[in-house]
């Protein structure tokens, strides 16, 4: 079976080179602007939330550990980023309804509004953004990326040992094809990345 280093000979490295750039310039602008919408509404909601609530909203009630399991992340992570949505109301904390001794996390209809609102904001950005796309090439967009976020997401967990998150893609539809904009086990860029100007490199 051929090793990461014959693939990395095999492949283009002109073509590797202009992707792993184009993945750090994305990762900047990404977190320059949060993706977070447009409007009033722009970078009002961090994305730890934003994953947080969508996913309690596309999978119902659950504990913490499931939520942690199902994103990728420690148990004790959720329990921080959390804790401000349960102080805002937006989650909210109930009896599982099969154990009325375990608690689960629930998404607040003050939650599900705010979460609306939000991917409302989100989904007006992304039509800014690809202005003058066809539907196809959205479509083959959000279908790479969403197989490059799994990819990622399973080689965190090869590396880390614990079970593969599930792409945000699958909690987030799409007309057509499950979208996502990362994944919640780890965007590209969660640290920082340094880069030449964009012209710099284009093949």
């Amino acid at each position: 079976m051929p090793t990461s280093q014959d693939m990395t000979t095999e492949l283009e490295p002109g073509l590797l080179d202009a992707l792993q750039h184009q993945v750090a310039v994305f990762a900047r602008r990404a977190e320059q602007t949060r993706l977070g919408g447009t409007g009033q509404l722009r970078n009002s909601m961090d994305r730890a939330a934003y994953l947080l609530l969508n996913r309690l909203d596309q999978e119902g009630p659950m504990g913490v550990k499931a939520l942690a399991a199902g994103m990728g992340i420690d148990s004790s992570t959720v329990t921080r980023q959390v804790a401000p949505l349960v102080d805002t109301g937006l989650v909210k904390r109930t009896s599982h309804p099969e154990d009325g001794r375990a608690v689960v996390l629930q998404l607040s209809p003050r939650g599900l509004a705010r979460l609306e609102e939000v991917r409302s904001s989100r989904r007006q950005l992304m039509v800014e953004v690809t202005d003058g796309w066809t539907p196809d090439e959205r479509e083959s967009f959000c279908t790479l990326l969403t197989r490059f976020n799994t990819a990622l997401s399973a080689r965190q967990s090869a590396h880390t040992g614990g079970p593969a998150a599930e792409s945000p893609a699958t909690t987030a539809p799409a007309p057509a094809a499950p979208s996502g904009t990362a994944s919640p086990a780890g965007e590209p860029g969660d640290g920082p990345a340094e880069e030449p100007s964009e012209s710099a490199q284009t093949s």
